[in-house]
């Protein structure tokens, strides 16, 4: 059996998995204002932060390319992020959830990288 559809899951996950984040980030800043033009623009801000260093570093196509270990430090920053998020608004089991899939979609995400596609 080749690696091809585990490694395509993989990757829909790890879109997924981005989303999520984005989501959980934005839920994050929405809780620390008081009312709701400052809750709404919170929420922007920490979703354009996570945004930017994510198109910046550690997108696929990410318009700086960095070594491996620095991507690995900002997919951490904006990923861990979103499960600390989660924790700070009142979900620690989700929070855990998220950190142990980012965990183990990240680490298939870099072994497949780094390993060749098989030949067909």
């Amino acid at each position: 059996m080749s690696g091809h559809p585990w490694r395509a899951a993989n990757e829909a996950l790890a879109f997924l998995v981005e989303l999520a984040a984005l989501a959980c980030l934005f839920g994050w800043g929405f809780s620390l204002g008081d009312g709701l033009a400052l809750q709404l623009l919170l929420g922007a801000a920490v979703l354009a932060v996570a945004i930017t260093l994510w198109g910046l570093f550690a997108a696929p196509r990410a318009r700086i390319r960095l070594p491996v270990a620095v991507v690995l430090a900002v997919k951490t920053v904006v990923l861990g992020g979103a499960a600390l998020a989660l924790y700070g608004v009142g979900h620690p089991v989700a929070a855990v959830v998220m950190a142990v899939v980012v965990v183990a979609n990240t680490g298939l995400l870099e072994t497949f990288r780094r390993r060749p596609a098989p030949a067909r």
